[in-house]
């Protein structure tokens, strides 16, 4: 099932569903007895009650009348409460910090190769510190300036070095503290495809001074307009297939595997002595490979970039 949020005209914004990507329904005629004000009270009745909108789809999709797309503006699905970046894939550490090193500190670079090639080995300070196999790291970004899909994303006047990273984002449906892992997992509404645009160059420079990320990147992050209820990826959440295009080129295909920790143990973690609150939005980190700065190919302005997730969809913004 998918999710998103349309709005008609001058009314107010209402929630659609499809469950073969072709029919859209409003979740009010779906379930005219139910009235939720948000997507995330209707993530949280779908984790509470999973088979009774496909149930109730099921008896009276014959008699319902799809939604006309054309006629409605698709918005974000929710506008997150906090947003809480995680690091999840060692593999990512290691080769973006490769890639800050080759393009900011390219006499290093030589010595890093020199050393692998010799020692058929990781260079010892390409990876993580102590405290990253310890516990699942994350920082604190701006929610509010999360965009929606097709949002042009202008370059900061600052920097020259515009970079994606394709992630996969949670909205949690219930509050936590001093969770478990079991009980961040029934905490999980509902995924979408997340894009947290970097601006590399600054980055490279505040990440010197032992404070930050800053304004390397919190001037936009964008969602997918698709959200799909948490119980159907969480299945698959350490195998799904992802790709990255640039200009409609195939710059990368990865997946979710190997993740150093769980999503549940990082947000388990994100509520200790923390309460957590549903609309809150964490995201896994970067999928090892799907940055310029690891695979090469960092945006200009008139580029764009689509990033894809199975089973969820996909995510498009263009650099000005």
């Amino acid at each position: 099932m998918k999710i998103m949020l349309v709005l008609e005209g001058h009314q107010e914004s209402y929630n659609i569903l499809s469950v073969d990507d072709e029919n859209w329904y409003k979740v009010s005629n779906v379930l005219p007895s139910v009235a939720f004000k948000s997507t995330i009270e209707l993530l949280a009745y779908i984790k509470k009650n999973p088979t009774t909108i496909t149930d109730s789809l099921s008896e009276i999709e014959t008699s319902l009348t799809a939604v006309n797309l054309s006629s409605l503006s698709i918005e974000m699905p929710f506008q997150p409460l906090s947003y809480r970046d995680f690091m999840l894939f060692e593999e990512h550490y290691i080769c973006a910090k490769r890639g800050f090193v080759a393009k900011y500190m390219p006499v290093l670079s030589t010595i890093i190769n020199i050393y692998e090639r010799i020692a058929n080995n990781t260079f010892p300070k390409l990876k993580p510190e102590k405290r990253w196999y310890q516990y699942p790291i994350y920082y604190l970004g701006n929610h509010l300036t999360f965009v929606k899909n097709l949002t042009e994303i202008k370059i900061p006047p600052y920097s020259n070095e515009l970079d994606y990273e394709l992630e996969l984002g949670v909205v949690l449906c219930e509050p936590l503290k001093n969770a478990s892992a079991e009980e961040a997992l029934a905490a999980m509404g509902g995924f979408v495809v997340f894009n947290d645009f970097s601006a590399r160059d600054v980055q490279a420079d505040e990440m010197k001074c032992g404070f930050g990320p800053m304004k390397a990147k919190n001037f936009a992050n964008s969602i997918s307009n698709v959200v799909v209820p948490a119980d159907e990826i969480l299945p698959n959440i350490d195998k799904l297939k992802v790709k990255v295009f640039i200009n409609n080129k195939l710059i990368m295909e990865s997946d979710t595997r190997n993740m150093y920790y769980s999503l549940a143990e990082a947000v388990a973690y994100a509520s200790w002595e923390e309460q957590l609150y549903p609309g809150e939005f964490l995201a896994t980190g970067t999928i090892p490979g799907c940055t310029g700065i690891e695979n090469g190919c960092m945006l200009n302005s008139g580029d764009k970039v689509r990033l894809e997730i199975e089973g969820i969809g996909e995510l498009e913004n263009s650099a000005i």
